[in-house]
């Protein structure tokens, strides 16, 4: 299998001991031990491994963040597949303040690129706690929903541009970055390859996020970034009714009033907040209210003290016309040491881990009027798998400036044994199924109820099966993931 593949992509790796670490993950999906793995250094050698997979029909499987992994979408579905390791790519290519983007390598982790941004007085809008291993091109690609809704003009947003190597072996860039020149050229004529749209009429990127890596792989991305504030006012809303949270975020993100918005339940704000585990986690986790709203106010270089008590003024009338308080701490908590926690990648271990060492996570986008009903829906199947409710995290972020929800329910288990994990597969099997008829939108579908959520959408099917004939004819990216 090696001949005519350690010619030209970088490290290979055959070790049984490192081939056993890509077999699996916290995912439900059956382990399969890949053939080898290929860590290529840069564009040159995906393109060689592309098309001498593409001569040999060898199924290639890429990823870039590092374990602990979750989804099921690095896992090989066939054996003699080549794992694409590209977490050893790590360049930031180019940073801008002008234009408040970045244009980064596929390796690039959220704390790389936090250090990276803050020197030019830059941060990215970045998604919730991610762990430090988590790679930032991968959680664009995953279209994963950001912590600042006044900054989400689009649901692909903050990806802008990317460079993609597709599975019949052709380069391609998307948005401004398709030229004319290549990347230096368009610097020097001041394009930076902010724009995503094109090129042509079409929106290539839409074609390349969310697809698991069954259309190429991509060896760069830029971002939208934005500027750091000045001077930030962060604060708790507690309440025991999800309906008046829902409410408060609505208005506050309507009125563009605040930075980071979102809702979280006791069981995530405990876990998260916890110094001393489990001593925090048990005090917390019968003190805290059901439901907690964080937000932050922020002001930039003119006048920041003025826009901060600009804000306030807005904020204050809106929650006394919703019968709400604000807190600058919550049992303890301090809003500014959780917002602090918040703009950086989760400390390790990582924090879905802390529970019990596994967390399956069920996710969707839906719309306000339809969230406490699916939250009341997700109760009722726990209940029905004697699953304590406790123990249920509950994430609400609002996105696209507030125009939908993403709703994520967390479920954590203990890998080590058995019936649990079995337990918990039928638990969200059947909780997905309850779910989509209530109107959840599974636009990222992973793990074992992927097929389930497709088939759903027959055109959709046949349509995509077309696009991945077209990019990918002989069907050797990530094959058996999402409807392929």
């Amino acid at each position: 299998m090696l001949q005519g593949l350690n010619e030209f992509s970088g490290s290979i790796i055959t070790d049984p001991s490192v081939l056993k670490e890509y077999s699996s993950d916290f995912s439900f999906i059956p382990p399969v031990l890949p053939a080898l793995v290929v860590r290529p250094k840069n564009r040159e050698e995906i393109v060689e491994t592309v098309r001498w997979a593409a001569r040999t029909k060898t199924p290639l499987v890429p990823l870039s963040s590092g374990p602990p992994r979750f989804r099921g979408d690095t896992i090989p579905s066939r054996g003699g597949s080549v794992v694409v390791d590209l977490s050893g790519m790590k360049k930031i290519v180019k940073v801008t303040r002008k234009n408040r983007v970045a244009l980064i390598e596929p390796g690039v982790t959220f704390g790389e690129l936090i250090d990276a941004l803050k020197k030019e007085g830059l941060r990215p809008n970045m998604p919730f706690l991610p762990r430090s291993t988590k790679s930032v091109v991968a959680s664009l690609l995953e279209r994963e929903p950001v912590l600042m809704p006044k900054y989400h003009w689009d649901i692909s947003d903050p990806l802008a541009c990317v460079e993609i190597v597709f599975g019949n072996g052709e380069v391609f860039r998307t948005g401004e970055a398709a030229g004319p020149g290549d990347l230096e050229e368009q610097w020097a004529a001041g394009n930076f390859q902010k724009a995503p749209y094109g090129p042509g009429p079409m929106h290539w990127h839409r074609l390349i996020q969310g697809a698991q890596g069954t259309m190429g792989i991509v060896t760069w991305a830029s971002l939208r970034c934005e500027l750091l504030p000045n001077l930030e006012e962060p604060f708790f809303v507690p309440s025991r009714e999800l309906s008046k949270l829902l409410e408060l975020s609505h208005w506050l993100v309507r009125m563009r009033l605040v930075n980071e918005c979102f809702i979280v339940n006791a069981t995530i704000l405990a876990t998260c907040a916890s110094r001393r585990w489990p001593d925090d986690y048990e005090t917390l986790i019968f003190d805290l209210p059901p439901f907690v709203l964080f937000f932050n106010l922020a002001a930039y270089e003119y006048f920041p003290e003025e826009r901060i008590d600009s804000y306030l003024k807005g904020v204050r009338e809106i929650l006394k016309n919703i019968g709400l308080e604000a807190k600058k701490a919550l049992c303890g908590i301090s809003a500014m040491d959780f917002l602090k926690m918040i703009q950086r990648p989760s400390p390790d271990p990582y924090w879905k881990l802390r529970m019990k060492g596994a967390c399956h996570d069920i996710f969707f986008i839906t719309i306000t009027q339809k969230v406490e009903k699916q939250v009341f829906v997700m109760y009722e199947v726990l209940r029905s798998f004697n699953y304590p409710s406790t123990e249920l995290g509950i994430y609400i972020q609002p996105i696209v400036q507030g125009v939908n929800l993403h709703c994520e329910f967390n479920l954590f288990y203990d890998p080590n044994n058995k019936k649990e994990v079995e337990k918990m597969k039928s638990l969200s099997w059947e909780a997905v199924k309850v779910l989509l008829e209530k109107g959840a939108f599974f636009s990222r579908p992973y793990d074992h109820t992927a097929r389930i959520i497709m088939n759903r959408d027959a055109a959709h099917v046949a349509a995509l099966r077309k696009i991945k004939a077209i990019f990918d004819p002989e069907g050797i990216m990530n094959p058996g993931k999402l409807c392929f």
